[in-house]
């Protein structure tokens, strides 16, 4: 479904959302790490909310919903819509992981970038359980670029950690 809306979204001529969060978790971990949440980030957000509509999908309302989640009327699927930029501009959309699927392809947060993001969330004592999913994407991933993980890792904790917090303790 995410790729048949990102498909969409491209033919209009804007830039298809990016998969980040949970989902992206997931998917990179191959399952190990199950969260059961889709997170995206879309420059143009009325495109995607055009296409979520298209494909079925509606935006719950009442007291005590948030109003950025979108569920798919039939399938149980959701998606909220986390912010316009990747990580605020300060990750590299070079990096971004492309994954090719019939529907249409899937644009993916780069791993390091991914591994920044839970790391930051964890410093900010808001998300404990996010230093074990870095972890474990850290082992999972052992051609990472270090040097640029080591600097993303920095910008999202304000410097209180890096790749050395990644690492097994002997």
């Amino acid at each position: 479904m995410f790729a048949l809306i990102s498909h969409d979204i491209e033919s209009q001529g804007s830039q298809a959302p990016i998969l980040v969060g949970g989902a992206a978790v997931e998917l990179y971990s191959l399952s190990a790490i199950s969260t059961g949440d889709f997170d995206i980030v879309s420059s143009r957000e009325d495109i995607l909310e055009q296409c979520f509509v298209k494909y079925g999908f509606h935006r719950p309302s009442g007291a005590g919903i948030a109003t950025r989640g979108w569920i798919h009327n039939d399938l149980q699927l959701g998606f909220e819509i986390v912010g316009h930029t990747l990580l605020d501009g300060n990750a590299e959309v070079e990096r971004l992981k492309l994954i090719e699927m019939q529907e249409g392809n899937i644009s993916i947060i780069s791993i390091e970038d991914l591994i920044a993001d839970r790391m930051g969330q964890y410093a900010s004592g808001t998300a404990h359980e996010f230093l074990q999913q870095a972890k474990i994407l850290f082992t999972l991933y052992k051609d990472v670029d270090l040097y640029y993980m080591e600097d993303r890792i920095r910008q999202e904790t304000d410097g209180i950690y890096g790749v050395e917090a990644l690492k097994p303790r002997d």
